[in-house]
Order: structure tokens, then C-alpha cells, then sequence
């Protein structure tokens, strides 16, 4: 067992934000500074260096995290901590991660009622404002060659940080990332993606179990799970879901006419799902889904069905501010 550090590891995504992460990470620094919090900085250089870069730092002993970035930067660090955890035999509970929100999304930040703004984070942080959250576990197929844009994604297990999807979702997802990368931002991109694929997306068949009982068998358009409420910039297609309940929040959108798709649109930002008569929805510990079709957590396409998520019993420490 290494000697624990006191300080706060830092890992910075410069990209985030679209240039904005380092203006925020110097005033995020100066208040850390006043604040006499001890902390160390490391910058990530490419795509899921943070997850690398948080696994080593935890092996060195430190057990206290602050990722500056949006969803991603929260994802990656999430794995790197968890992974290291389950592979080194040390309780996930001895880490917390916490945030400076500086992504394009920020979706993670809205269930936990953090504020999007440095100052009020940095606050939330030195005021000692935490609370738990669920550990989930994915594990996926690889992504088949030449299926998607994801294709050559290999799989395995990650971990869940706050909401995944298939079908409608993983698609979405596919297409935001797409966008991003020719250098496109805000709430409307996620909005235009979900409208572009609802034309070019069809349904797929799956299976779904959740604790061992099969609550769908059939063709459906999208499929999301969640331990947080928020995603594609403010969505909620999981309403109920809490962080620290011990269950997963599922819901289904099965094939159904399209202008009967449409009229559901309104629902995933006004958290009136669980009210439609169209929409299935449901709580579990362990979900298994079969079909073909690709498989997003996070906003990062993991891997592809059949998938099977697990709420592992587990808790990682996260700042809490008010709630909704």
C-alpha cells in the first residue's frame, strides 16, 4: 500500500470548453491557492489520457481528484480511479472527484446541483461539500469493423458516471462527437443531432432483462440508462434516477409511427417520461441487453451489444451543492 497523499490531483483537458479551460483553470487556481488547498496539476495531452493519467496517480497514493473539463474529463477520471480500485483490491470509497465545469455538456454537474461556475465550484470543494455516488459497471462487445464511425472500439468494461444509451442515443452521441471534432459547440448541436437521427436512424430488435425478469422483447429506436438525470445538454430521459439509490433508471422508446416519436420529443426536457403512455421505464441493479447496435456512456462510444450494466454496491465521494 503506498503512502496517501493530502494533496488534490489535477487533471486539466486543455481542449475543453473550446478554449476555454485554461483562463478558468487560473482563476480556479489563484482561489485553491488562497484557500491553502494542496494540489498538483497535470495536463492531458490526448483522448483518454485522464483516465491514464488518474489510474497512475492513484497507484502513487493520492485518493482526492479534481478533473477540469466537461463530461468526458469526468468519465475518464471516474475509470482511471475505479479501475485501478477494482484491480489493486482498494475501496472505491476512499476516492472523491470533484470538478471545475468547463465542457460544452456539463450534464454530470446538473444532478449533483453543482453550479457551472469556477468560483462556486472551487468553493464547493474547499467547504468540504460531498456526498456519494453509485458505482455502475458496463461491460460491452467490440465495436464491429466498418458498423460505425466507433468501429475498432474494443470493449470490455468501463464505468458509468452518469448516462449511457443504444439505438437513438449511441447515434446521437455518435453524431454530436462528429460535430464536435469539426470544431462545433452549444446545447443546440445535441438537439440537431437527435432530429437528424430520428430521420436516418431505424429501429433495431433487443432483448432487455433487468433483475433477471425480460421487460422488453421487440423492436425499439433508443434505448438510455442512468444514474444521473441529465444529458445531450440539459435532456432528461431518466427523470428519477438518483446517484446514490442503489438502482439503475432505465427507459425504452419502442417502434412506433414517427409523428408519434415526435410528439414524445417534448417529454425528454420537461422530465415527463415516466408519464407516457409510450415510453417504458424502469429501476433495476442489473440490466442485460442483447440485438447489435453500438453503446455510448458518458458521451464515448464504448463498445457494442450485448451489454450488461451492474450497480456494483460501490461509491466514489462527489460534490454536492442544491439540488433541484
Amino acid at each position: 500500500m503506498p503512502a496517501l497523499f493530502p494533496d488534490w490531483y489535477c487533471i486539466i483537458n486543455p481542449h475543453a470548453g473550446s478554449g476555454k479551460t485554461m483562463p478558468q483553470w487560473a482563476i480556479a487556481e489563484k482561489l485553491l491557492t488562497a484557500s491553502s488547498v494542496p494540489f498538483k496539476t497535470t495536463l492531458t495531452n490526448y483522448k483518454f489520457h485522464a483516465e491514464k493519467l488518474a489510474y497512475e496517480a492513484a497507484q502513487r497514493g493520492y485518493r482526492k481528484f479534481l478533473a477540469v473539463g466537461g463530461d468526458g474529463s469526468v468519465h475518464e477520471v471516474m475509470n482511471g480511479l475505479v479501475r485501478y480500485a477494482e484491480e489493486a483490491g482498494v475501496a472505491p470509497e476512499e476516492f472523491t472527484l470533484s470538478v471545475i465545469p468547463i465542457g460544452s455538456g456539463n450534464d454530470w454537474i446538473k444532478s449533483l446541483g453543482i453550479p457551472h461556475d469556477t468560483k462556486m465550484a472551487v468553493e464547493l470543494l474547499t467547504a468540504g461539500s460531498f456526498a456519494r455516488q453509485d458505482i455502475v459497471r458496463v461491460e460491452t462487445a467490440p465495436v464491429p469493423d466498418g458498423d460505425s464511425k466507433g468501429s475498432g472500439v474494443t470493449g470490455g468494461t468501463s464505468y458509468m458516471a452518469n448516462i449511457g444509451g443504444v439505438g437513438f442515443d449511441s447515434h446521437v452521441c455518435e453524431r454530436v462527437n462528429a460535430l464536435k471534432e469539426q470544431g462545433k459547440r452549444g446545447k443546440l448541436i445535441y438537439l440537431g443531432a437527435l432530429l437528424y437521427t430520428m430521420f436516418h436512424t431505424k429501429a433495431f430488435h433487443t432483448r432487455i432483462v433487468a433483475d433477471g425478469e425480460c421487460v422488453f422483447d421487440g423492436e425499439a429506436y433508443s434505448v438510455a440508462f442512468g444514474n444521473g438525470r441529465y444529458s445531450g445538454g440539459g435532456m432528461r430521459q431518466v427523470p428519477m434516477s438518483e446517484i446514490d439509490d442503489g438502482v439503475l433508471d432505465y427507459m425504452i422508446v419502442p417502434k412506433a409511427g414517427l409523428l408519434r416519436i415526435l410528439t414524445q420529443i417534448p417529454r425528454l426536457y420537461n422530465g415527463t417520461v415516466n408519464e407516457s403512455g409510450l415510453l417504458k421505464t424502469g429501476r433495476c441493479r442489473l440490466l442485460e441487453m442483447s440485438g447489435e447496435n453500438i453503446v455510448e456512456i458518458d458521451g464515448e462510444i464504448v463498445g457494442a451489444l450485448p451489454l450488461r450494466l451492474t450497480m456494483t454496491g460501490h461509491q466514489i465521494g462527489v460534490p454536492v451543492g442544491k439540488k433541484d
